[in-house]
């Protein structure tokens, strides 16, 4: 059984014309990767000899996406069947098995997919297996028609089945495996008398068991069989992902406290002993220490958390943050390209970016580091264990040295020494009684109107 080869054609020409999208289909994300690259991470699982992958013409940006698997275009979109056929010259001559999937179908599991392979080898008649499911609605669905031996009889139409037939709960995925030595030959038997004038791949069920060859089904599960092919269906594929990620999450020891409300990343990893409030957005690129804890409404991406930091409510950490290790950063905090370093504390409504926090060092309410100047970005640099006061402004480049306190309201353009005060602020005035006379004067211009 394991001596036979494998190859995978998988069909992505679809333009995505009902997604209302210039992009090709296959190319729309969930959590944030392109659904196409979900398939063809569990097609590697069975170390196939050959993937080929079936693109439409001017889809360059899919080509690139799925390298360094072959790809060959369908320059005219004619049904499933042609698609099949356009991958001949690849794979001429190969007999071993070929699955043909979809790309617009990502959540095909690996046990599905050696299941097809398991019952293609079983018995040296079986040519074809098709993948079947039992939807909850079987709706307009094709029925596969099975014989009391498990062989598979017919896959019909529903516009094509009969009463008894459309009664049928085994619906047809599509997805299927075809033992190479027949496929081509299958292909080229198949025709387009049907309303649309295509080429059906479903035909070779017929076909095959014309020659008296053998046909057979395995069921997968209706989510993993799940087609993409409108926006909502992008939604729900999306909350499927999602569920399988948080429930990966609570497996490996992470405490969500409602997890319907976060949203992951493909790429998110958490460690040990990390609480995750409601309400929190992981982008790309997210690493998260043990016994972190991330308060609701944050949003990351692209940063790196240290282990027992704080972080939230209401922050956000943009590309190269980076927060140590017991850091706090506070409610409506946001990091950009900027290290906040073990033990300092950002608690709020400041901006932080291009620049470092050293280690111990607070930053008081309101501090904004100005790292743009109209025409570059520069950095700020605040000392390990250094005080910045409320509402201060720290125009970049700039160094704030090691234990220095910034005055609450200063605008800083000045390095400040290790352990100096510095204070940048006009001189305070004040005029006594002025309060009392300005609204008296006021108040008789008002009468004298």
């Amino acid at each position: 059984m394991g001596k036979r080869k494998t190859a995978v054609v998988v069909l992505a020409a679809g333009k995505g014309t009902r997604m209302k999208s210039e992009m090709p289909k296959v190319l729309h994300p969930l959590a944030g990767r392109p659904m196409i690259l979900y398939l063809l991470d569990t097609v590697a699982s069975l170390a196939p000899e050959r993937v080929v992958v079936v693109v439409g013409p001017e889809m360059h940006s899919l080509a690139q996406a799925v390298a360094p698997h072959d790809t060959v275009v369908q320059h005219q979109r004619l049904g499933t069947g042609h698609a099949v056929a356009t991958t001949r010259d690849l794979l001429r001559g190969f007999e071993g098995d070929v699955l043909v999937l979809y790309g617009d179908t990502p959540l095909l599991s690996i046990a599905t997919l050696e299941a097809m392979r398991a019952v293609l080898w079983r018995d040296p008649r079986t040519a074809v297996v098709v993948v079947g499911f039992r939807p909850r609605d079987p709706a307009e669905y094709g029925r596969l028609v099975t014989a009391n031996d498990g062989s598979l009889v017919a896959v019909v139409e529903y516009r094509d089945a009969s009463a008894t037939q459309r009664a049928i709960g085994l619906c047809n995925a599509g997805v299927m495996a075809v033992k190479g030595e027949h496929l081509f030959g299958f292909l080229d038997r198949i025709g387009n008398d049907n309303a649309k004038g295509e080429y059906y791949l479903t035909d070779i069920v017929a076909l095959a068991q014309s020659q008296g060859l053998r046909c057979a089904y395995v069921e997968g599960g209706e989510a993993e069989v799940f087609g993409i092919n409108v926006r909502r269906d992008l939604a729900r594929a999306e909350a499927l992902v999602q569920e399988r990620l948080r429930g990966a999450m609570l497996d490996a020891g992470v405490t969500l406290i409602d997890p319907a409300t976060v949203h992951f990343c493909f790429d998110t990893h958490v460690g040990h002993d990390v609480i995750i409030h409601p309400y929190v957005v992981f982008g790309p690129g997210v690493r998260v220490g043990d016994g972190v804890e991330i308060r609701s409404f944050c949003h990351m991406e692209r940063a790196m958390i240290g282990a027992g930091a704080c972080i939230g409510p209401y922050a956000r950490l943009r590309p190269e943050a980076v927060i140590g290790e017991g850091a706090h950063i506070g409610n409506f905090v946001e990091v950009k390209k900027a290290t906040v370093e073990a033990g300092a504390k950002v608690n709020h409504l400041s901006y932080i970016g291009d620049g470092r926090v050293g280690a111990g060092a607070n930053i008081g309410a309101g501090t904004i580091f100005c790292n743009y100047d109209g025409y570059a970005k520069s950095f700020t640099d605040v000392g390990a264990g250094a005080f910045i006061g409320s509402n201060s402004a720290l125009v970049a480049p700039v160094a704030i040295g090691a234990g220095a306190i910034v005055g609450a309201g200063s605008v800083i353009t000045k390095n400040v020494s290790d352990h100096a005060l510095a204070v940048a602020r006009g001189t305070q005035m004040e005029m006594p009684d002025w309060a009392r006379l300005h609204r008296a004067r006021k108040e008789a211009e008002r009468k004298g109107k």
